[in-house]
């Protein structure tokens, strides 16, 4: 208990010491703190307001130095730095722990205000402004200064013609000409330096994808002349006049040499073997490898380069991203030598240096909730090109253990869990039909084998085992597919105690737990998302799903629980049912670091032959860290149907149905950027609820109705995100605002909302600690 109280005196004096310190308590005499440059602009009245204050923005983003880091107000590494001590050199430890989290004071004399007049000058010109001025002042206000940058743009110019002046005789000028309507130069559109640069790279690219390998796009003058008057300028596109003939001849492939097993050496990357002592594999290919570490045919699938052919920048990468993603090379080295024997002729070398053949991967996991701790063990080994054919084979034995640390002991609450998985990954798809979906991606063939045996000790245990076997495959980088042809769930229910057997008694919907489960069918998922797009305003992402189980037998045997007709399948009745569920989300960028994230999810089910309703491992649920945040996962609904309590606080959270709706919308934004991770905060409102399909006299008001918007649950809240880049914490603390459970006219619960009370604190404030944003 001592030691308890001096941590918290010690930080309590750190703490003090930080905030009572002044940011500019050390300067010295004469110095001001530099603590804003703000770019005003001189623009025309008609200017659209909101574009005036982004091109501010953008300018002002250009100055140097930048000021000290603020969060909330507050200048935090300037108040670390001076309750450091500031410019004192003393050797105290806590005074250096201190100093060495801030940062110096930046001084109004650290700004060089003509270098940043010239900048706004420059970059208002490069943006078509060419008669702008700029001129600035200095604002200051007892120990801090400002500077204004006072920007005139004036009119801007824009482009009258284009015109290519290139010998349309020559081969590398008939195919720039060609592209002449794809230009990025539009008459009558403001002159931009940077639509030149991009104009000069697109048409780089396109002659690369001609065979213009040692073209550049610095082998391109686009001439500007701004002296027509009436602001504005004709351009010409012209090749300069010092580029090579060699960059001007288009290149054929020659030999392709495949190094699959390589091991870099003092003879470098790119010695040429004699190819007098090489096999020709399929016409095409050199694979050198001695110790037959891969077949053939599976490297050159992912070679998209055939002799005689024209270089082209579209297969250069799309070969290399496709033996990156074989998930079998450590080193992918790719190099382009000119033919000795043949002119314009490159000669490519792929030396591919293998990852290892084995490893194996060991992950302990903690788990804590606010009554509830465990632990969790996973150790992986992993087999790479297993049949020499860059196969992935993964075994993955897993064990862990809940308990119950707090409140009134529940028979459901501690458990301890382990089983293993087999996996197989091939990159390509095993089908009897001929079946490419597209040559950018590899598509691939998964099969999973998995068993997990999970004990709840005094109430019962389950035996599960599951098979998986389907197709991964990408249609571009905004869409992916996936199928699986079967899926095969099997659980078992065993030792069910009497305790847990009196509780069933008492909540027949218990029962659904401990029922034998068994479905197998196929399932397909289909994802689209632009969010990888940080440039647009409105991103999107979208996954849909559609699962089956039992359609085709159901059907054949004559199914049907209504005539009291269920069939087995190896002694155990199998689920009959279609599901389809999607999960669309909107992110609205709002600021630099601001942003609007909302989600629907919508799920539905039809159960019908052998089945009444889904099986247990396959209802909707809503509550939890990354749904209904204020309240418990699996804790709302169905419908208005009451929770079940069994003693005082001793919630049973199993209310789950057949379908499922539920809304979010999150306003995130930055707080601080603390150089090791970034700092967020953001405010949300969930709304949701799941139904059943069929009447249950053990859950009232659960089965789905024309009223189902009114039995919405609602909750709203705010949190932290610490964002790590490879990791990111994220805490959020909610409360309900309506509770589908009571009474039609009491449901929102605004008025009993009081946060002095502190039973109502404990009953409906809900802390989540979670690893990723929700949505």
């Amino acid at each position: 208990m001592k030691s308890n109280k001096l941590s918290l005196t010690l930080w309590s004096v750190i703490c003090f010491s930080i905030m009572s310190c002044s940011t500019t308590k050390h300067l010295r005499e004469g110095e001001k703190l530099y603590v804003e440059g703000d770019v005003k602009l001189e623009m025309d009245s008609n200017v659209n307001v909101e574009r005036k204050e982004a091109f501010e923005e953008h300018l002002e983003g250009l100055l140097m130095p930048k000021p000290n880091k603020k969060a909330l107000g507050i200048r935090w590494k300037l108040l670390f730095w001076n309750a450091g001590g500031g410019y004192d050199s003393t050797n105290n430890i806590v005074r250096r722990w201190l100093k060495n989290r801030g940062e110096e004071p930046v001084l109004l004399s650290d700004v060089n205000r003509e270098y940043n007049e010239n900048l706004l000058r420059n970059r208002m010109e490069n943006l078509g402004f060419f008669n702008a001025t700029v001129s600035s002042d200095t604002s200051i206000d007892d120990k801090t200064a400002k500077i204004i940058y006072t920007g005139i743009p004036r009119k801007i110019y824009r482009i009258d013609s284009v015109v290519f002046d290139i010998d349309s005789t020559t081969n590398i000028g008939k195919d720039i000409i060609a592209t002449k309507s794809e230009s990025l130069l539009k008459k009558n559109s403001n002159y931009n330096l940077d639509v030149i640069v991009n104009e000069r790279d697109r048409i780089d690219n396109d002659l690369k994808n001609k065979g213009y390998y040692y073209f550049s796009p610095e082998n391109i003058l686009v001439e500007v002349d701004s002296t027509i008057g009436d602001h504005k300028v004709n351009m010409y596109v012209t090749i300069k006049p010092e580029t090579t003939q060699q960059a001007k001849e288009p290149q054929k492939i020659g030999d392709i040499f495949i190094f699959p097993n390589y091991t870099l050496t003092s003879q470098g990357y790119t010695r040429r073997p004699n190819t007098e002592y090489l096999d020709l594999f399929d016409d095409n290919y050199y694979v050198i490898d001695r110790q037959n570490t891969f077949r053939p045919r599976v490297l050159t699938n992912h070679i998209f380069f055939e002799r005689g052919r024209l270089y082209d920048r579209y297969n250069h990468n799309l070969t290399i991203n496709h033996l990156v993603n074989l998930n079998a090379f450590k080193f992918v080295k790719n190099s382009f030598v000119p033919n000795p024997d043949s002119a314009n002729t490159l000669d490519v070398f792929y030396h591919l240096t293998p990852l290892p053949k084995k490893s194996i991967r060991v992950e302990l996991l903690a788990k804590t909730a606010t009554v509830y701790n465990g632990s969790e063990a996973n150790v992986t080994w992993t087999l790479r090109n297993a049949f020499k054919g860059a196969e992935t084979v993964s075994v993955n034995v897993f064990g862990g253990y809940e308990t119950q640390t707090g409140g009134n002991v529940n028979l459901n609450s501690s458990y301890y869990r382990y089983g293993a998985e087999v996996a197989i990954t091939w990159p390509r798809l095993l089908s009897p039909y001929k079946w490419t979906p597209g040559r950018r991606f590899i598509p691939k063939t998964y099969l999973k084998l998995g068993y997990e045996f999970l004990n709840r000790r005094t109430a019962y245990t389950l035996n599960s085992s599951s098979l998986n076997y389907g197709y991964i495959w990408k249609e571009n980088e905004q869409k992916q597919h996936d199928l699986t042809l079967a899926e095969i769930i099997y659980v078992q229910p065993r030792n069910i105690s009497e305790a847990y057997q009196a509780q069933m008694d008492t909540v027949p919907t218990l029962r659904r737990i401990v029922e034998p489960q068994f479905s197998f069918g196929p399932n397909y998922t289909y994802t689209f998302t632009n969010t990888m797009q940080e440039s647009l305003k409105n991103t999107f992402y979208f996954k849909g799903g559609l699962n089956l189980s039992g359609n085709v037998l159901g059907l054949i045997q004559g199914a049907s629980y209504k005539n009291d007709n269920q069939k087995e399948l190896f002694g155990t009745r199998y689920s009959q049912f279609v599901k389809i569920e999607g999960d669309g989300r909107h992110y609205l960028k709002l600021g630099q670091h601001s942003q609007l994230a909302s989600r629907i999810m919508l799920g539905m089910s039809y159960s019908y032959g052998n089945s009444r309703s889904l099986p247990y491992l396959k209802q909707y649920y809503s509550g939890g860290p990354n749904g209904l945040r204020a309240f418990r996962a699996r804790a709302v609904g169905p419908g208005s149907s009451m929770p079940e309590n069994l003693g005082e606080e001793n919630f049973f959270a199993d209310q789950t149905g057949d379908y499922k709706l539920e809304l979010n919308t999150e306003y995130r934004n930055r707080l601080v950027d603390f150089g090791v991770g970034i700092l967020n905060w953001a405010a949300f409102i969930d709304a949701g609820n799941v139904w059943l399909q069929n009447r249950d006299d053990g859950k009232l008001g659960g089965k789905l109705s024309k009223e189902f918007l009114s039995e919405l649950a609602v909750g709203a809240g705010a949190g932290l995100r610490f964002d790590f880049t490879f990791l990111v914490l994220r805490t959020d603390l909610a409360i309900p605002v309506r509770v589908p459970y009571l009474p039609k006219g009491d449901r929102w619960v605004f008025k009993d909302i009081d946060f002095k009370d502190s039973d109502w604190r404990r009953n409906n404030l809900v802390f989540n600690l979670a690893i990723g944003y929700p949505f």
